[in-house]
């Protein structure tokens, strides 16, 4: 994100005057103010300079530590190309670390930031790309008491489609209060089986957990929704919420809603897309006898490996875990070189923001046939993580929030030989044009 000023490096910054009004609003503006708003998850307000400058230390600290905005992605480590990236760019980062060691200033008064340009807090994330979803399914409501028990919510709902489409983009949204005390939400769709009048599972849609932007589909690839389908809803939800937006009350009404953007309906016979799915790569290396344990004031670390018998490209990858998890991994080995590329890390992963870290379709890795995919996780189950509710116990492998999952969400697109030797061939070309232009 470009700043609004006539530029400066970082060593300039120190010496240079930093103010709220010439340099500062902009980056809070396109950064932080679509959470802390009026009505936004945020716990405070970032709106005005009166409303951030009682919280500029604060401020300076998470950004420095690249805490917030919340997306966890290392950097400098694989692919850093990524669609839907929170993160701020260094200089940003460093602008906002000289103001606050200048003491904050305001600013000329004769300089007005502009204002943000915001959603409504109950927008889709989508619209400014696609406008209103194509199709909204919405889960049947239910009633979620101010606390107890981890609770599930699972049942069909038709899609009323008549004829096969392909997905350009999804979101789940938790509609109002239920933001807090959703912590997945796992639609999957099911297709009528004429022959036997059952309906069969066909695909999984997305999954949803806490604080996910969506999915997006890079073009040329269909991730299909058939005709005569029925959406199954899998919503976890955990009483009086996780996490800063908790806020420990009953919500009634409790739904859930996936809005799908399709393609235009001649896109399959028109782009001749390759598949692509969303499925879920589980890792049983670092179990023991089948399951999961974390014994108290220890760490613990899984990890699993998987190939395909023809060639593909990763699209996304989104690892799943809960208070425990804290770290994450996505490498790719190749058997004939020796080779093991790192493609993705997370070392400050938290179950309160979720995110399918969605590769740009030029940077995705492209995997040969037999190819490795090797994807590791992190847990701490001691004092020291913030996340942690008791380090005393014993944590096992379950799905209530106090245990703990190992699985990552990972779309992927289906080539053939063909189709993955002219991806190859077109991002050599590329490259060649880039070292060639830079002669």
């Amino acid at each position: 994100m470009a700043l609004l000023t006539l530029g400066f490096s970082s060593a300039q910054a120190q010496d240079d005057q930093i103010t709220y009004n010439t340099h500062v609003a902009s980056i809070m503006n396109e950064n932080c103010v679509t959470c802390h708003r009026e009505g936004g998850i945020g716990p405070m307000q970032f709106e005005t300079y009166d409303q951030i400058r009682p919280w500029a230390p604060l401020i300076q600290l998470r950004v420095a530590n690249r805490e917030m905005p919340p997306y966890a992605y290392d950097q400098h480590i694989g692919i850093q190309d990524l669609e839907g990236d929170w993160r701020m760019e260094q200089e940003e980062i460093d602008t906002i670390v000289a103001w606050v060691n200048q003491g904050s200033p305001l600013g000329p008064a004769d300089i007005v930031p502009p204002a943000p340009e915001l959603l409504d807090t109950d927008a889709w994330n989508f619209e400014p790309l696609f406008g209103e979803p194509s199709l909204i399914i919405a889960s049947t409501p239910v009633d979620i008491p101010a606390g107890g028990n981890d609770m599930w919510h699972k049942h069909y709902v038709p899609t009323g489609i008549t004829e096969g489409k392909c997905i350009k983009a999804m979101q789940v949204k938790p509609r109002g209060d239920a933001r807090a005390v959703v912590h997945h939400a796992n639609p999957s769709v099911q297709v009528l089986n004429a022959d036997t009048g059952d309906y069969d599972r066909f695909s999984q849609l997305t999954e949803y957990a806490m604080g996910k932007w969506g999915e997006l589909m890079p073009e040329g690839v269909c991730r299909q929704i058939p005709a005569d389908s029925r959406v199954f809803w899998d919503i976890h939800m955990y009483p009086g919420g996780v996490g800063a937006t908790a806020q420990g009350e009953a919500v009634l009404n409790n739904v859930v809603e996936l809005g799908i953007w399709f393609h235009e309906d001649d896109y399959e016979e028109v782009e001749q897309p390759y598949r692509q799915n969303l499925s879920l790569y589980g890792m049983r290396d670092g179990y023991e006898n089948g399951h999961l344990i974390i014994p108290p004031h220890s760490h613990g670390m899984t990890q699993g490996f998987h190939s395909f018998d023809h060639p593909v490209r990763i699209d996304s990858f989104q690892p799943h875990g809960h208070l425990r998890m804290n770290a994450a991994s996505l490498e790719v080995f190749y058997p004939e070189t020796g080779r093991t590329e790192q493609i993705s890390q997370i070392s400050n992963w938290s179950a309160t923001w979720h995110h399918s870290h969605i590769y740009n379709p030029e940077a995705a890795p492209l995997l040969p046939t037999g190819a490795v995919l090797v994807i590791k996780q992190w847990y701490d189950n001691t004092a020291d993580n913030p996340n942690n509710p008791d380090p005393d116990q014993w944590v096992y492998d379950g799905s209530r929030t106090g245990d703990e999952m190992s699985h990552a969400w990972i779309a992927v697109t289906h080539l053939d030989d063909e189709g993955y030797d002219r991806l190859v061939a077109e991002r050599k070309a590329k490259q060649e044009r880039s070292v060639a232009g830079n002669d």
